[in-house]
């Protein structure tokens, strides 16, 4: 947005509302799938010369066979590039095309060499000021071939100034991350664990629900844990009677099964067949009517 071509219109600026949606969006998108395949084939390009450098140092072996430098093998499998190499790699990549840009401008413009750099970070950075703008003299020498030119380096430019933008927010977060560390002085936990001592004891709302125990015995949830204390001199818990009685409940539950099915049972060969006879307790009694729901049917 130089400003050198408006619209003038109401219904060619409600146009440029509308396209200026569908356009920015889909440009950010092609901007943010250039530097995903940037980056790709840059960590593939940065991946082979770490590798023939292990190569070269002896601890890679060339034949491709694991032998002792198996673990670094195994850590080339997983290895990314560093986020400043490639900060670096981008840096020197924007660099490159400005200088080319500017090489292109400053003859063909008018402008200083300096001028012509400053124009093409405004212009890579999608800043656009509008007090350096090219293609705006009446003629120029090869007019067609420049303006291709032009249109390249800007669209070059803008792709590695907006990838190396997203790749210096990474190390600014990393860099106030590292500060927020350094700032986290011991003197904050000493704070943190008085504060956690002096709420240990103290009972939420919610405590009593959240600390939800399953009985592996009786297959049922304890609201609490004091449903499995004494609540008296009298009386036992459940939980100590469960304990306690483990195998007198056992023996009673498979009198219980077969005293409701008829004792002796004699099982059918459907029944044994569909795997739901045997075992002791409720879920042999429930499988038990399983099977014998079946058989009827």
């Amino acid at each position: 947005g130089f400003g050198m071509t408006t619209p003038a219109t109401v219904g060619g600026k409600i146009f440029l509302i509308f396209y200026g949606l569908i356009g920015c969006a889909g440009t950010i998108l092609f901007f943010n799938l250039f530097l995903e395949r940037l980056i790709t084939v840059i960590a593939y390009v940065m991946k082979s010369c770490h590798e023939r450098q292990l190569k070269r140092k002896g601890v890679l072996p060339h034949n491709g066979r694991r032998g002792s430098g198996t673990s670094e093998v195994d850590s080339l499998a997983g290895w990314k590039p560093s986020v400043y190499y490639v900060m670096l790699i981008l840096c020197v990549a924007s660099l490159i095309i400005s200088c080319c840009a500017s090489a292109m401008y400053t003859p063909i413009e008018g402008w200083s060499y300096f001028d012509s750099l400053y124009f093409c970070f405004v212009a890579f950075s999608t800043i656009g000021f509008g007090d350096l703008v090219s293609s705006q003299n009446i003629k120029y020498e090869s007019q067609g071939l420049y303006r291709f030119g032009n249109f390249v380096f800007i669209l070059m430019g803008v792709c590695c100034i907006y990838s190396l933008f997203n790749v210096i927010s990474i190390v600014i977060k990393q860099s106030i991350n590292w500060i927020l560390k350094k700032l986290d002085c011991g003197c904050c936990h000493r704070c943190q664990r008085k504060l956690f001592r002096s709420r240990r004891n103290v009972v939420m709302p919610g405590n009593v629900r959240s600390r939800r125990n399953i009985s592996i015995e009786t297959d049922v949830v304890n609201d609490s844990d004091t449903d499995g204390r004494r609540l008296s001199g009298e009386m036992i818990s459940m939980k100590d009677f469960l304990a306690s009685n483990k195998v007198s409940l056992a023996i009673m539950q498979k009198q219980l099964s077969e005293t409701a099915n008829g004792y002796p049972r004699q099982m059918s060969s459907n029944s044994k067949q569909n795997g739901f006879s045997g075992g002791v307790g409720a879920l042999a009694i429930m499988n038990n009517r399983l099977a014998e729901t079946s058989v009827d049917r």
